[in-house]
């Protein structure tokens, strides 16, 4: 049975845990591919998790979150390299896995545009290939910015970094439209990414250049992000260009005639791109491109389609995080079988005990790899491994595979029992009743979870100190240097400069770092303290709903009191009062996207004295900025606005984050304070009251032309 075959969760409960911990174990995944570019699982596995994911939320569509990984795309961007807002969004693509998924992405499209049975419906087919998406502005021909994807929305500026790429032309050949976004992926092609590696592995002399990358992907995008464009230039990065994103006009109405007019431009657009008029000629390429692929320069990893006409493309718009009119091919996963050594048990900074195989070293599509992450004692249960058991592992472009099977099952020898007992400091491990992860519950007396907790304060997506490290945290706590994270702040250089031979340089540097981390954003603040379920989405939404540290800690102050004052009524039954407790904890937070257990998780986290003191102590070293919200003017700016029935061009969600970008108020509910309703298909009972009350009723069209106007 493979994890796709696993059932799904029967009740509400259930589901709603599953949708936690993927979304949770989705996020982390996404961080190490899209911004650390270091996965610690293969595409497949993840494909996996997105696709169980998406199967829960088809099943309980009520439990769909805004931050729901099927409405996300990549990850925040994080480091040393400047933010820059996307002046249109970078979409993922939804992916295909069997024909019969082909088949039914063209026959979506024929339902959503209505198309009659003879039509046909062509589609370009490109090879998927396997590198770091970028986005390049050119400004009367001339490029003027480079962005990476990071989040979709926002990206890193990589502009000087790009302009060493050969293939990347500093001006376009011929005439182009003012204003033109390419975008693409820059990669590293398999001769040049070998050719490197050994060059680094012979350079024994610096340990920086001798690290050898696991992948071209990941030489690519490490080389791509370098804080030091000399060091990009150094490295042999490609560019090919796959389709384009603001324009102030179109050279064609194709996806083919625009990416031909692209490449007159001077811009590296695949050979291997073809226009298919039907859905068999499309899986025809399909099989053409996946034969040919150990033949090509580069790693590919599917096959893209798109709808070749932009005015299908138009009327078909995008759902939450991906287009209607494109979809990606997977390849299969490559598989191989090799022996798990040994299961070992990683502590997390919330106490999570997290099982990692060890597996004898294999090689799977022409990559090494030795580890595998078992998810949880599930897992474990599911697969019957046990150290010395032969399994088969699969992977598909990245370093650290899924184990899909144990070939030794009927071997008779014990089962692998998984440990009650946290491995770090000896205290209970224990697993809520309906909770897949056992945590140890020794709280910060555990090493491992103090530990974890001031790395996962310093990192990247909280405080981001550079310079501080896992290695320099460890050290620091085992020497009693700091044990919370007002510690770091108070650290000074002459306590660090004897650590290091000739260490004055590294202490005023790190000192350096960590001073520059004292303001802050509000949310990076709040996502920096550990709370369970406050993730990066939820705090960055807290932030944005009160604005300063004091707005937080007045709405904290307020919901503890709530928590401490609603008692059960004589009588009561105990699942209605948790239920009615619930709600006027999620009354009381008043954030969208909050529901009940993220309520008690950050209410519990405030509830603890220590938790408290730790807080304050922090705010002593630290000044976090308050959130200031840009809007754009426009004739709904301070007004109310309610969307009501199905709305087919765009998301909820969506219509959400375009109406606060416009100054507006978005309401669950018609009253007579509402100023506008936009209404989809099947509005029902609000469309009714708002007539009735004599409020502005638009349809989509009407939306789409009040947010067009003020842009």
């Amino acid at each position: 049975m493979t994890s796709s075959d696993t059932p799904l969760p029967t009740d509400d409960a259930t589901a709603k845990e599953a949708l936690e911990r993927l979304a949770a174990e989705i996020a982390r995944h996404n961080r190490l591919y899209h911004t650390d570019d270091a996965p610690e699982i293969s595409d497949a596995a993840y494909d996996a998790l997105v696709r169980r994911n998406n199967a829960i939320e088809a099943a309980f569509p009520a439990l769909v979150r805004p931050d729901s990984p099927s409405r996300l795309v990549g990850a925040a961007p994080a480091g040393h390299l400047a933010k820059v807002a996307h002046a249109k969004a970078m979409l993922s693509l939804d992916n295909a896995f069997a024909d019969e998924e082909v088949i039914e992405f063209v026959a979506r499209v024929r339902r959503f545009l209505n198309l009659p049975a003879d039509e046909p419906v062509a589609l370009t087919a490109e090879p998927k290939i396997d590198g770091l998406s970028c986005s390049l502005r050119y400004e009367g021909g001339r490029l003027v910015q480079a962005l990476t994807r990071g989040d979709g929305q926002t990206g890193e500026n990589v502009t000087a970094n790009v302009a060493t790429i050969a293939d990347i032309p500093q001006a376009l050949a011929g005439p182009a439209p003012d204003v033109f976004e390419v975008r693409g992926e820059v990669y590293m092609d398999k001769a040049d990414f070998a050719a490197l590696n050994a060059r680094l592995l012979a350079d024994a002399t610096d340990a920086d250049k001798a690290r050898q990358f696991a992948n071209p992907r990941n030489a690519a995008a490490g080389s791509l992000r370098q804080k030091d464009a000399s060091v990009t230039a150094a490295r042999p990065l490609r560019f090919l260009a796959h389709g384009w994103g603001e324009a102030s006009a179109l050279p064609a109405d194709t996806q083919t005639g625009v990416m031909a007019a692209i490449a007159g431009w001077g811009l590296p657009v695949s050979d291997q791109l073809a226009r298919v008029d039907t859905t068999d000629g499309a899986l025809a390429r399909y099989r053409a491109i996946e034969s040919a692929r150990a033949d090509l320069p580069f790693d590919i990893d599917g096959v893209v389609y798109k709808v070749d006409r932009l005015d299908w493309q138009q009327r078909l718009g995008q759902v939450a995080k991906a287009p209607r009119w494109a979809i990606a091919h997977k390849f299969p996963a490559e598989q191989a079988q090799t022996v798990l050594e040994a299961i070992d048990i990683q502590v997390g900074r919330t106490g999570a005990l997290t099982p990692v195989a060890r597996l004898a070293p294999v090689t799977v599509g022409g990559v090494v790899v030795t580890n595998a992450t078992l998810h949880n004692e599930d897992e474990i249960g599911r697969l019957g491994v046990r150290p010395g058991d032969r399994v088969v592992v699969q992977r598909a472009g990245d370093v650290i595979p899924q184990i899909v099977e144990n070939l030794t099952l009927d071997e008779d020898r014990p089962a692998y029992v998984f440990p009650d007992h946290c491995p770090r400091c000896g205290s209970a491990a224990e697993r809520d009743e309906e909770a897949v992860v056992r945590r140890c519950t020794g709280g910060l007396i555990c090493p491992a979870q103090r530990v974890e907790r001031l790395r996962h304060f310093v990192g990247r997506y909280a405080m981001d100190i550079e310079g501080l490290g896992l290695t320099q945290i460890e050290d620091f706590f085992a020497d009693g240097l700091i044990h919370t994270p007002a510690d770091i702040y108070r650290l000074t250089a002459d306590r660090l400069v004897q650590r290091k031979k000739d260490g004055r340089v590294w202490a005023a540097n790190l000192i350096a770092g960590i001073d520059a981390s004292r303001t802050p954003p509000l949310d990076r603040f709040l996502f920096a303290l550990g709370i369970r379920h406050v993730g990066q989405i939820t705090a960055r939404d807290l932030a944005r709903r009160y604005v300063s540290v004091k707005g937080l800690m007045r709405m904290l102050h307020h919901a503890l009191a709530v928590r401490r004052t609603t008692v059960p009524a004589p009588a009561e039954p105990e699942r209605k009062f948790v239920l009615r407790r619930q709600k006027a904890l999620v009354a009381a937070i008043e954030t969208p996207g909050i529901g009940p257990e993220v309520a008690e998780a950050l209410l519990d986290f405030f509830a603890e004295r220590h938790n408290r003191d730790v807080v304050y102590d922090l705010l002593r070293q630290v000044r976090p900025q308050d959130v200031v919200h840009q809007t754009r003017a426009s004739e709904i700016s301070g007004k109310t606005v309610v969307f009501t029935g199905k709305l087919e061009t765009f998301s909820r969600d969506e219509a959400k984050a375009q109406a606060e970008a416009l100054g507006a108020k978005v309401a669950a509910s018609v009253s007579k304070k509402t100023d506008l309703v936009v209404v989809g298909a099947d509005a029902g009972s609000k469309r009714k009251k708002a007539e009735d009350l004599g409020v502005r009723v638009i349809d989509e069209a009407g939306w789409a032309e009040i947010v067009a106007a003020a842009s």
